[in-house]
């Protein structure tokens, strides 16, 4: 398996957005998202689905965050069948997530889902406020956790997923090389790893060469790509029954 390109991987996308990239520069929300609608709905074309997050950016205040999501309002109904949660990214450091803890808190009044960037380049202390304060349904990247034994077993206990990107861990110098990543590390212990691509023409590679790489890198075994695969199937926000589906698919395809 480990060897093969996964006909599960190379079919399931997520997409985020950062608005306020383009709404500082004169382009509304709405020109925004109904622009990356029709791409990805061309997508499903092809057999690919995918839904859409729509990310804050860490470095500017809560107050612009707030704006953003008020404007961005009406689009969560006329897009309900693709813009589905929040998220934050940007800057870590220096932006601790807490910041921005009253937008999470009238997006989850809303029943969106949640996400955020906390503990790639940032520390633990993040993750804990992702999950303490913002109380995001899965953590982006997270890879320091593992410097913190109290909040892997944590992690491992919820099974919150760690969205992992290892060509970007890479790139932004969280580890010197592939070698040193402590996916695997997280793995023994149960967390809930899954390989995702972050903005692959920046970072160097799409999902599986995401999962080339760590493979190559870290010898990970048969069973555990299967793991990583099983894992993001069941992180992944789609219905009980999408999701079903896939599991099926995947363990056939395991069984073969």
């Amino acid at each position: 398996m480990s060897n093969a390109r996964s006909p599960i991987t190379s079919r399931i996308r997520r997409s985020s957005s950062d608005p306020q990239t383009h709404t500082a520069h004169g382009v509304s929300v709405d020109t925004v998202v109904a622009g990356i609608e029709r791409a990805l709905a061309d997508g499903e074309k092809h057999g690919l689905t995918s839904k859409l997050i729509l990310c804050f950016l860490r470095h500017l205040s809560e107050e612009d965050a707030l704006a953003t999501y008020e404007a961005a309002l009406p689009l969560f109904d006329r897009y309900k069948h693709r813009l589905i949660g929040v998220g934050l990214d940007s800057s870590e450091r220096g932006h601790p997530l807490s910041k921005f803890e009253h937008v999470f808190a009238k997006a989850r009044e809303r029943g969106l889902k949640l996400v955020a960037h906390a503990g790639e380049e940032g520390p633990p202390s993040y993750v804990y406020e992702a999950l303490d304060l913002l109380k995001v349904d899965r953590v982006d990247h997270g890879v320091r956790s593992i410097e913190d034994a109290a909040l892997v077993a944590r992690l491992a206990d919820s099974r919150i997923a760690l969205t992992v990107c290892p060509l970007s861990n890479i790139k932004l110098c969280v580890f010197d090389d592939m070698t040193q990543h402590m996916l695997k590390d997280l793995l023994d212990q149960g967390v809930a790893i899954v390989i995702n691509s972050d903005d692959p023409a920046y970072f160097g590679g799409y999902v599986n060469a995401n999962y080339f790489a760590i493979v190559d890198a870290l010898k990970l075994d048969d069973r555990e790509v299967y793991t990583l695969l099983r894992n993001s199937l069941e992180a992944s926000f789609v219905t009980d029954a999408e999701r079903a589906a896939m599991i099926a698919r995947l363990d056939t395809h395991w069984k073969q």
